[in-house]
């Protein structure tokens, strides 16, 4: 049995606590989904949950393998995702640790959205301490029956996922935000997300 993920923008604690304790392909080689996690990631901010979209060119073109799409910097969407994270996270207990490994992906630009995500997922995971050798198929990757795939753009009700909480930089006026993208983790727990979440979220 294996769980299959799609290239992630920023991905979720779920998708890092599966790549961590799960027998996991990322597939590369799969179509490109619009307003999904391939370019999508929520982060909290001041006033709640808050979505960060990357741009990416041609993103109304049918059945675009992920592997092809490029992304658009016509738009100041580096600048606004940078702007949003500094405000969410600057008074974080490891905002100052990690800001000179992050802040590259919002001034560097890469013109593959798949080689954009995959650094900066393996950014993430060296900044928690994780030893996590990715397997990565550029071929579509066909689901057998006792896989996991959490590919598709809407999830099945039934998912077994459960957030451990942890310290949130806006716990003091909000509750709990569960499985936002893994820099809030980071940005919160620094090296001890490992131990003090990921594993022991319910998968």
């Amino acid at each position: 049995m294996a769980t299959i993920l799609p290239s992630a923008y920023m991905p979720t604690v779920e998708y890092v606590a599966r790549l961590l304790r799960e027998e996991c392909v990322v597939d590369v080689g799969e179509n490109y989904i619009k307003r999904s996690e391939r370019n999508r990631a929520q982060i909290l901010s001041a006033n709640g949950v808050m979505p960060l979209t990357v741009h990416v060119e041609n993103a109304n073109r049918p059945r675009m393998p992920m592997r092809d799409v490029r992304i658009d910097y016509s738009k100041r969407w580096q600048h606004q995702h940078w702007v949003s994270i500094l405000s969410a996270y600057k008074s974080s207990p490891y905002f100052d640790y990690f800001a000179a490994d992050i802040e590259p992906f919002y001034r560097r630009e890469w013109r593959f959205l798949v080689d954009y995500n995959m650094e900066y997922l393996q950014t993430l995971l060296r900044l928690m301490g994780a030893s996590v050798e990715l397997n990565i198929d550029e071929r579509y990757v066909e689901a057998a029956d006792d896989d996991l795939d959490l590919r598709p753009k809407r999830k099945k009700e039934d998912s077994t996922f459960v957030a451990e909480p942890y310290f949130q930089v806006f716990s003091d006026r909000m509750p709990f935000a569960e499985n936002l993208s893994v820099l809030d983790l980071v940005m919160c727990e620094g090296r001890d997300a490992i131990d003090a979440v990921l594993m022991r979220c319910q998968l």
